[in-house]
């Protein structure tokens, strides 16, 4: 009896798992016609964040496909293309104050200061053409400059917004949430 309960959850279990395409646990369903993956170096057109921005974040997003899907990535026309460029990157005061920070005690600055990056992305799926966009992702992460010089933690605020951004994008092309 419990031979024939394995027999039928085994049989179920692969139904379900091909019915829609290659299913991985990460969210990401592919049609068994995409195998490969091209990403373009994306671009600093911000031009005022650190010089390795945009290599930095080509490598990233890079490395995220390439662990949480199956397709191989190639230099050029693979079946799934990302390309773009990094379009802002600034700092915005969020909460005023009349004391100053640390490199400027005197003088009034910000409670908070939130750096915002947005990259434009253009997704072309040559398997699916309807899934095809041109589109922004935008994400910020806030300090606090008077306890906290902008430089100590520069990259640690760069890493987290890219994290997300990636993450974003991981979701409205692979994920297709």
């Amino acid at each position: 009896m419990k031979s024939i309960d394995f027999l039928l959850f085994a049989i179920l279990s692969v139904f379900a798992f091909n019915s829609c395409g290659v299913y991985s646990f990460t969210g990401a369903t592919l049609s068994p016609d995409m195998k490969t993956l091209s990403i373009q170096n994306f671009f600093d057109e911000a031009g005022n964040g650190p010089p390795t921005l945009s290599i930095n974040f080509t490598e990233s997003v890079k490395e995220y496909f390439q662990r949480n899907t199956t397709l191989t990535l190639v230099a050029t026309e693979g079946d799934l293309q990302l390309e773009g460029s990094i379009i802002r990157y600034d700092l915005a005061p969020l909460a005023p104050t009349t004391t100053g920070n640390i490199n400027f005690p005197d003088a009034g600055v910000a409670a908070l200061q939130r750096l915002n990056i947005t990259v434009k992305v253009s997704y072309v799926n040559l398997v699916e053409e309807s899934k095809n966009f041109d589109q922004n992702f935008t994400f910020f992460a806030d300090y606090n400059p008077q306890t906290t010089d902008f430089n100590s933690i520069e990259s640690q605020l760069v890493d987290e917004i890219f994290e997300q951004i990636i993450l974003d994008i991981f979701n409205a092309t692979i994920a297709d949430w």
